[in-house]
């Protein structure tokens, strides 16, 4: 098995005018390819924080990160930026579209950053639109949306450069039960087509769809479990 996500020792601290606040105290962790793995934790667990740090969205104070064979612990933020394009595709709770770009237009954007031609973006945009049953909608605007279908272009713009991997956070936030079971199941195919999924949620019946649950409380892994994957709903 490759090793997609490797950390060692990896602490966070925010200072807080005179006050240092650690968050994160020594977690270390590897993610396989192909791994679906939730983590979860109460309010200030660090679960976000770490998130972020996997996202290359922060840097940790001290400790070792190793994403798909980049050491990104010591990188700047150009470099960051350029791995979290690569590397990283990102669901949000708020979808995060831009309002006035079609849907299309929203997943093909992380493309026209890595340089590819108009034609190829769209090609590309339309494929994974057609992954999650949004072709009918490429052309309408996010206002135009409901939430589930907002959430299905958000994962298809995640999608559009292959990915090492897909980091979700709280995927599922602003959805009723039954939309959230229609997105989860799309997570599932996600990862049964071969990719990288982790999610970060406080939903236990969410973090159930995953392979793996990893819980943090207080700035350190509480538990770490594979358990063996349940049917989806």
């Amino acid at each position: 098995m490759k090793r997609i996500i490797h950390i060692n020792q990896i602490s966070k601290s925010y200072i807080m005018g005179r006050q240092i606040l650690p968050v994160l105290q020594g977690v270390s962790l590897d993610i396989m390819k192909n791994e679906y793995v939730a983590l979860m934790g109460p309010s200030g667990s660090g679960k976000s924080t770490l998130m972020n740090i996997l996202g290359c969205l922060d840097t940790p104070t001290s400790g070792l990160y190793i994403l798909n064979g980049n050491d990104v612990s010591k990188m700047d933020d150009n470099e960051l930026a350029e791995i979290r394009n690569k590397e990283i595709g990102f669901v949000f709770q708020q979808f995060n579209l831009l309002p006035r770009l079609t849907a299309l237009e929203n997943v093909a954007l992380p493309l026209v950053y890595a340089g590819l031609s108009k034609k190829l973006r769209n090609k590309k945009a339309m494929e994974v639109l057609d992954m999650v049953n949004l072709t009918d909608r490429s052309h309408h605007k996010p206002n135009e949306l409901s939430g589930g279908q907002s959430q299905r272009v958000a994962i298809a713009r995640a999608l559009v450069n292959d990915p090492a991997i897909i980091l979700a956070d709280e995927p599922t936030g602003n959805l009723d039960t039954k939309t959230s079971y229609e997105i989860m199941e799309i997570f599932g195919r996600i990862h049964n087509s071969g990719n990288t999924v982790v999610l970060v949620t406080h939903e236990e019946d969410i973090a159930n769809h995953s392979h793996r649950i990893i819980r943090l409380r207080d700035g350190v892994i509480e538990s770490d479990e594979r358990k063996i994957p349940s049917m989806v709903h």
